[in-house]
């Protein structure tokens, strides 16, 4: 235990995280546990309370309390699991943007974001693998185990309910890409139908229902290949479960790939693959540590860069701006 004591800010230290900063004066206490300090008042900055990410000025006196370090795990808790040399190398590889605050992945298909029965490798338990000072990401929203594309992660506590206000806000936009079988009646759109989750003998599954929760997307044609199929653009405004699928299935233009909600009618003959062939390509959110927006931008997984090729569609044209969807 230590007593509390006041120390200045050297110029050297200009520029530099209040919570980087006071890791380095207390080693040995959890990055969480320093958090805790700052967020409770007891590390304050010439008299006044602080953030954990506020950024240090020459001559600043900050108040460092007293405190005891304590390990990370408790006694007689289980060790965390260790991550695989490979899960490692595969989280690293797909890793498309980072600082101290957030982490986006380019989630590949058929990797669950959970665990669940039968589920023993998932995205979640990778983890450990990018924790920062002791203190690993933390999930603040999902994609389907089949969808691939951007995934962010918030690195501390403050930054995971600044991304989750944000997401429940609406003040995220996402940006999704599809290829549907078929042509939609409707070039462009808004399809506002309600979903709910209902038992079934192959598992729980999500139906459009007037009384399930209300669920809208955007969507927009970008390209189409004969009659046979389409590329759509959607931006989901609301987060249901399984949203569209359930709605491209739901106006007769079923994701491809996508059996459980599309049946046999999902799947295109020739050389496209079977896999589901729906993708979050960007994301753009308020950035929960400083002022701005972020925007991360996720390249196709494989077998839909081989359909999109295969087509012959343009990738570059399916970039479209929030503004250009239905309002």
């Amino acid at each position: 235990m230590t007593g509390v004591r006041t120390e200045e800010v050297a110029a050297a230290d200009a520029g530099v995280r209040l919570d980087r900063w006071l890791k380095a004066r207390l080693p040995g206490v959890p990055h969480g546990a320093l958090l805790k300090l700052i967020r409770t008042g007891q590390v304050r900055i010439n008299g006044g309370r602080a953030k954990h990410n506020q950024r240090l000025e020459t001559g600043q006196a900050v108040r460092i309390p007293p405190v005891s370090p304590r390990p990370d795990r408790k006694p007689g808790a289980r060790p965390k699991a260790k991550v695989s040399k490979e899960d490692e190398e595969l989280l690293r590889s797909i890793t498309l943007y980072q600082d101290d605050d957030i982490i986006v992945l380019n989630k590949p298909p058929g990797l669950p974001v959970q665990g669940g029965t039968g589920t023993d490798r998932h995205l979640d338990g990778m983890l450990d693998a990018l924790a920062m000072d002791g203190e690993r990401p933390r999930l603040v929203h999902r994609l389907d185990k089949d969808t691939s594309g951007v995934l962010v992660l918030a690195r501390n506590a403050p930054a995971a309910r600044a991304l989750t206000g944000s997401f429940r806000g609406r003040e995220t936009e996402k940006l999704y890409w599809g290829l549907v079988k078929g042509l939609p009646e409707r070039y462009e759109g808004t399809i506002d139908l309600a979903i709910e989750k209902l038992p079934g003998k192959s598992g729980e599954k999500m139906v459009a229902s007037k009384g399930g929760k209300r669920a809208i997307t955007h969507y927009k044609l970008v390209e189409k290949a004969g009659l046979e199929a389409a590329w759509l653009a959607m931006m989901p405004i609301t987060g249901r479960t399984h949203q569209l699928r359930v709605h491209m299935a739901a106006i007769g233009t079923p994701i491809v790939g996508d059996g459980k909600y599309g049946g046999r009618e999902a799947f295109l003959t020739g050389s496209i693959s079977r896999n589901l062939h729906l993708h979050a390509r960007s994301i753009t959110f308020p950035h929960p540590g400083k002022s701005g927006k972020v925007t991360v931008t996720a390249p196709l997984p494989r077998h839909m860069a081989a359909t999109w090729k295969w087509l012959d569609f343009d990738e570059s044209a399916g970039d479209i701006p929030a503004s250009e969807f239905a309002p």
